[in-house]
């Protein structure tokens, strides 16, 4: 298959959803966009904290972020709910996610008269551009189109052993086939920070990389905290990884073996073709969503303790190494790649079988995680609210 089925958006990107997003501008209008979610089926609202009380580049964030899910490729259509007081303003918001072409609409609950009018206003709104997205038809599209955002979590011992590497072959794979890679999780990187720099294209990305590095651990240090007190994670050691040296290098073979192109920032653009790194937490959802926000279209997520969480408007594809996991929480898990350790699945076999989840995902085939109906979201903050 040298193609998948898509739809095409008006400023030529390619969505494997078509979703319609209900966007709250604050905290503050977060039930209105659940209640619309409720009550048109199709739709995903995406509440979160934010909105309010926030300045400088904690504000900005806050909105670009929100921009971003917005654009996102498997964004059809976006109505956001405004309060009408808040710091980030939704028309500036619904001018900035117009650029792509899509249908945007606004509501403000104090100027349409409280919840219950915003509710009911919002529900007709969402009911009339679901219809309009629902006759949108697919088109073939080529891989080259993809990008796919590569995750890990909830990690132990398998996961640098097998679901990782296998993860890196299916994701030289997609990079073969013209697509983009894009890992990040900063704080998962660093005792492992020179092994990438080295897969750096230019020095300036190198120094790019050990720039955002630096600037996490300065970050720490301000806080007078030890980073060791969380990382590894209690559910890591337990797991069996024993330092973060340790869990930084089973992290980044989940990239393949592609050079680095680029390092972008947080919930930046994500360029088309080849493998990049964006600076983000290692927090499962922030981390996912600052992606997203990017312009991913599939998540693949390794987990070897397991974990259920998944995306507001992209596809998470979980994937294990650990068999005694995937067969007590099959519920949540997509790939199973544990043969790897008992030598009764090669690498290339098991990075295949990874590959043509992607392949099947893209074309329409819903991950363990959309199915339950996972649709996390969260915000990386950078400074103190007022």
């Amino acid at each position: 298959m040298s193609t998948f089925m898509g739809y095409e958006r008006p400023n030529g990107d390619i969505g494997i959803r078509n979703h319609l997003l209900i966007i709250p501008t604050v905290i503050c209008s977060n039930q209105v966009c659940n209640r619309i979610m409720q009550l048109v089926p199709g739709t995903v609202a995406i509440p979160h904290q934010h909105g309010c009380s926030q300045i400088g580049a904690d504000k900005e964030r806050t909105f670009e972020v929100l921009a971003g899910t917005g654009k996102n490729p498997n964004v059809g259509g976006v109505i956001v709910i405004s309060l009408g007081c808040e710091v980030v303003d939704p028309y500036a918001l619904a001018e900035d996610i117009r650029k792509t072409g899509k249908p945007v609409e606004v509501i403000d609950i104090q100027s349409v008269g409280g919840s219950v009018k915003a509710i009911q206003h919002g529900t007709d709104m969402a009911k009339r551009m679901m219809a309009e997205l629902e006759r949108q038809p697919k088109v073939p599209v080529p891989f080259s189109k993809l990008k796919v955002a590569v995750k890990c979590g909830g990690s132990d011992a398998t996961s640098g052993l097998s679901s990782n590497p296998a993860l890196g072959e299916a994701a030289d794979s997609l990079i073969a086939a013209g697509g983009t890679i894009v890992i990040g999780e900063t704080t998962e990187i660093i005792g492992a920070e020179h092994v990438l720099a080295q897969r750096c294209a230019t020095p300036d990305t190198a120094d790019m990389l050990y720039h955002i590095v630096g600037r996490f651990e300065r970050e720490v240090e301000r806080m007078g905290a030890d980073m060791r007190g969380g990382n590894p994670s209690p559910g890591n050691i337990e797991g069996g990884l024993s330092t973060i040296e340790e869990k930084s290098l089973g992290c980044i073979s989940k990239c393949g073996k592609a050079p680095i192109k680029g390092v972008i920032e947080y919930a930046e653009r994500i360029p088309e073709g080849g493998l990049y790194f964006m600076d983000s937490p290692g927090n499962d959802i922030e981390c996912v969503s600052g992606m997203a926000a990017g312009g991913v279209h599939i998540v693949c997520f390794t987990t070897g303790r397991g974990t259920p969480t998944g995306a507001a408007v992209v596809p998470v594809i979980k994937i294990t190494g650990n068999k005694r996991m995937f067969e007590r929480m099959e519920d949540n898990m997509d790939v199973d790649v544990s043969g790897m350790l008992d030598g009764m699945t090669s690498l290339e076999a098991a990075g295949e079988r990874i590959w043509q989840e992607i392949i099947e995902v893209a074309d329409g085939k819903w991950t363990k995680a959309e199915t339950l109906g996972h649709q996390e979201f969260s915000i990386n903050r950078i400074g103190p609210s007022l």
